[in-house]
């Protein structure tokens, strides 16, 4: 059993109190979810409850962990600077549990999570990995050390649909207990049993903690219909309590008139008047602590606000890009793919989905170099790789308000607190942001142009599934044309006209009946 006990976590910077009194049990069986807004602290909690040396640069921390010698296996959302320069066969052998493992265990895990076992003895190094595989790689490693808990921080992060599956399939079947964060909203929905929500409320100033013994969707739809139902009642009593007070007001206003005017020579009915003002402000004291034990208007945590209002719509049938490749060679030379052909039109919306390894990445970098040098378009790209277009040692405001000028600044901050930035937040650099947070950027900074091309690698991996619908209405709702490569299956479903499978023989064209 994992127990954690009055867990109370403050931001050293900004002393914003991420969590207040959490406590948590997780038995064997557990497949707890933890969700909340980007920049909520949900990476932070896993980083306390396996080490709480990774946090304490940051943040104060003060509460009590129990674990009664179980093995606790943490997989952290970036690799370590000094693990990325290692080659894969050198990070591993870092591992106790690989060097003790024998080569039919490595084989088997190897099959299981779909690559070939010569991967674990590569001399290519961490960061020349797909984002994908990167993540198959570490999990491998965790796996075979046989944990009784497993913290996961966005494990389905860049996998393909293949590995996704496997994920499912692994959390679904593990006999510990799991906590992990996702934003596939298709992985939750189909194995966490336990929800736990972190809402930052009253623009952050305020912890909320929910904790639900329920699959993820019951959960949403239980709460909405709560917090519906409470909405109702709430403004309900406050129509009635108006109509109350608004007669009140009449009575307490004719009664003082009387008063005032009531002849002295008629003290008898100036007695009556006073009596009758006593019992009207008694009638406004019931009226006050009925006040008090009025249905409370539920607090929620707003999902993001963004409108795409100035991006031009694209032309029907206007070509968008002809692209062909005779062959897609990684940075070392490597051939990842042959005879790739891609024709886009507008306004298509466009997914590339496909293994990792096989290029995506690669191939959508190479559709961006020669989309942002057209005159006739207007294209924004979004790497996956943050940090290749994002200048982190900026500030959010300096990066999307460059003139500096004071009507600037105060038209980005409304922007900014529209996609729920705290006040402090808008001026810490940005490599100090979430992952999400950094992604809001990319999508403010789009809506501050007249882009009706968008390239897009893996858009929605760091939006909570609070966010995620929202995200993909808005990109949905876009004018022009997204091309994208994506692993999200809501995404895809719901915002992709068109998806390619991309192989080493090429692009394949596929209809949605096939993921």
């Amino acid at each position: 059993m994992l127990q954690v006990k009055s867990l109370t976590i403050i931001h050293t910077k900004d002393f914003r109190t991420i969590l207040q009194d959490f406590d948590l049990v997780l038995k064997a069986g557990d497949k707890a979810v933890l969700v909340g807004e980007e920049g909520n602290g949900k990476s932070t909690l896993l980083k306390w409850i396996y080490d709480p040396s990774l946090v304490e640069d940051y943040v104060e921390a003060n509460g009590v962990k129990t674990i009664q010698g179980e093995l606790l296996g943490y997989l952290s959302q970036e690799l370590r600077d000094e693990d990325k320069r290692k080659t894969v066969y050198e990070y591993l052998s870092g591992l106790s549990a690989f060097r003790e493992a024998n080569p039919s265990e490595l084989k088997k895990t190897a099959v299981e999570m779909g690559f070939m076992d010569s991967l674990f003895y590569s001399d290519q190094e961490m960061q020349t990995l797909s984002g994908g595989e990167r993540v198959k790689v570490q999990m491998a490693g965790l796996l075979l050390a046989h944990p009784d808990f497993l913290l996961l921080d966005e494990p389905s992060n860049d996998i393909d649909l293949k590995t996704l599956q496997w994920l499912e399939k692994m959390i679904n079947r593990f006999p510990g207990g799991i906590l992990f964060i996702s934003h596939d909203e298709t992985l939750i929905e189909r194995t966490a049993n336990r929800v736990i929500l972190i809402e930052q409320l009253r623009r952050k100033t305020a912890s909320r903690l929910t904790v639900a013994n329920v699959p993820f969707r019951t959960f949403m739809e239980e709460r909405r219909r709560a917090f519906d139902k409470q909405a109702q009642e709430a403004y309900s009593e406050r129509r009635d309590e108006k109509k109350a007070m608004e007669r009140f007001r009449r009575i307490e206003q004719t009664v003082e008139s009387d008063l005032r005017n009531i002849s002295r020579r008629d003290p008898s009915g100036g007695r009556r008047l006073k009596k009758k003002m006593k019992a009207v402000k008694s009638l406004e004291k019931r009226y006050e602590r009925e006040h008090g034990e009025m249905t409370e208007v539920p607090e929620t945590e707003a999902p993001i606000t963004i409108q795409f209002e100035r991006q031009k719509a694209m032309p029907a049938g206007k070509t968008v890009i002809e692209f062909l490749l005779t062959e897609l060679k990684s940075l070392e030379g490597r051939i990842l793919a042959e005879n790739i052909v891609l024709n886009v039109r507008g306004p298509e919306k466009v997914c590339i989905i496909g293994d990792n390894g096989v290029g995506k990445t690669t191939l959508i970098r190479k559709l961006a170099e020669e989309l942002l040098l057209r005159q006739d378009l207007t294209a924004c790209y979004m790497p996956q790789n943050y940090e290749e277009r994002l200048p982190f040692d900026l500030t959010p405001v300096e990066y999307l308000a460059p003139s500096g000028r004071k009507e600037d600044v105060t038209m980005v901050r409304t922007y900014l607190g529209s996609m729920k930035y705290t006040s402090d937040e808008m001026f810490h650099p940005i490599r100090e942001l979430s992952g999400g947070q950094k992604a809001k950027l990319f999508l403010l900074k789009i809506s501050l142009t007249e882009a009706n091309v968008l390239i897009l690698d893996e858009p929605t991996r760091n939006f909570s599934p609070l966010s995620g619908p929202e995200v993909r209405k808005i990109l949905k709702q876009f004018p022009g044309t997204i091309i994208s490569v994506s692993h999200d299956r809501k995404y895809i479903s719901e915002v992709c006209d068109k998806v390619y499978r991309m192989t080493a023989e090429g692009l394949t064209l596929l209809e949605k009946t096939q993921l």
